[in-house]
């Protein structure tokens, strides 16, 4: 996943109760000493996770209770409780806290359950699992970050996770059948193994589609098959190896465009934009004020702080491309933002390198005050080491409502 705010655009989170909850877990979870960062913590749970759905309160335990901070480098400890990702090493990202708690929760995770995770990544989801089941057998292809998370989930003492090194699209053959099945990292199909490897009955979560559109999907085994609900839109990083190989469709980092920028899709079965993730208080639209079909979204929020945007992802190689043109139709009504912060509407493109480390940030804003619809453009600098962007767009934690349609951006000499 990638991270969810604008460097110093991320949104001061509102403040709303959290819920306490009942669980199991390793004796070093319950007992966990204070520390530093134990504040940070809770308010994260308190103010990104619970207001967005989260409600099962062994999952909202385990996620308090759980040291993120110690599953990232020292550099990146300062914005470890903010609902990011952040770079792992090995091109590689740690989950927000949003989706890892979401996603845990769709596992619906009970105290005898034997999970397999597919992606281990840093370890962070196999320890917030750890404590509300009875085993995490874990599996990453990458060795640096398999014998680094096997190091961290010892130090920490999470017991009752088991980390192998290996290609996740296998499974773990020699511990099947697993209750539950969880993959960190989205393949173009479900790999069949993982099907063969889940229980009757059991729940499969994982995000699944095209390299930068993808959708996350509770499945349960019935019958020996798959039966799907769709989750929400999401972004994953690509599950390497043998389900890369095996990929498809591979977008052209030269022509990087924007997926369903006018909105005329249909939302899907869930009810989000397509082509959109991580999405928070917008709406889709449909009247003859739109600038370009019949659809637009807004962007509407009440409670100063309080996200809400969406956002996007894209391939773009700065050895193939030099300038980018971003652009979208705007108006605002209301719109207000604190003084003397950057929390306020905008559009901002964010270019990474391929370790997935963030290399510039361009902001088109800030749109304030009341104003029909209008073009709005800014040409963008490509790095020659950019390989990916993200574009988010939306009010962050500013007030009123901001409508947005015909979002583009293209290459330019």
């Amino acid at each position: 996943m990638y991270r969810a705010d604008i460097g110093h655009f991320a949104a001061p989170w509102i403040a709303l109760a959290a819920v306490a909850g009942v669980g199991i877990g390793r004796p070093c979870a319950e007992a966990q000493v204070e520390d530093p960062y134990t504040k940070a913590r809770h308010r994260m749970v308190r103010e990104a996770i619970v207001p967005q759905g989260v409600t099962n309160p062994r999952v909202i335990r385990s996620m308090r209770n759980t040291p993120r901070h110690e599953f990232v480098a020292p550099e990146h400890r300062s914005k470890a409780y903010f609902d990011m990702s952040l770079p792992i090493g090995a091109r590689q990202t740690i989950t927000p806290p949003f989706v890892v708690a979401i996603m845990t929760q769709a596992l619906d995770p009970q105290p005898t359950d034997k999970v397999l995770e597919v992606g281990t990544g840093c370890g962070y989801q196999a320890a917030v699992l750890s404590p509300l089941v009875d085993s995490v057998y874990t599996i990453e292809i990458v060795e640096e970050l398999g014998r680094k998370a096997t190091e961290t989930l010892k130090r920490l003492g999470y017991k009752n996770v088991h980390v192998r090194i290996g290609d996740g699209f296998q499974g773990w053959p020699e511990q099947a059948p697993f209750d539950k099945i969880i993959v960190t990292c989205s393949p173009e199909k479900v790999p069949q193994p993982l099907v063969e490897q889940l229980k009757e009955g059991g729940l499969l979560v994982i995000p699944v589609g095209e390299r930068y559109r993808q959708t996350l999907y509770l499945m349960r085994k019935r019958d020996g098959k798959l039966e799907s609900e769709s989750l929400r839109p999401t972004l994953f990083v690509p599950m390497t190896g043998r389900a890369e190989s095996e990929r498809e469709k591979q977008p052209d980092p030269a022509r990087p465009t924007i997926a369903n920028g006018d909105f005329e899709e249909p939302l899907d079965d869930a009810g989000y934009i397509r082509g959109w993730f991580y999405q928070r208080q917008v709406h889709r639209e449909t009247g003859s004020k739109a600038p370009r079909g019949e659809h637009y979204v807004c962007f509407r929020n009440r409670t100063p702080g309080r996200p809400s945007h969406m956002l996007q992802g894209m391939p773009v190689d700065g050895r193939k491309v030099t300038k980018l043109i971003l652009s979208a139709s705007v108006a605002t009504r209301g719109v207000k933002a604190k003084p003397r912060t950057r929390s306020w509407p905008a559009l901002a493109l964010t270019l990474y390198d391929e370790n997935r480390a963030e290399v510039a940030t361009i902001v088109m804003g800030p749109f304030l005050g009341t104003h029909s619809w209008k073009r709005a453009a800014k040409t963008i600098r490509v790095p020659v080491s950019a390989r990916e962007a993200i574009v988010r767009v939306g009010l962050f934690g500013a007030t009123g409502e901001f409508c947005v349609d015909d979002v583009q951006i293209e290459a330019s000499e």
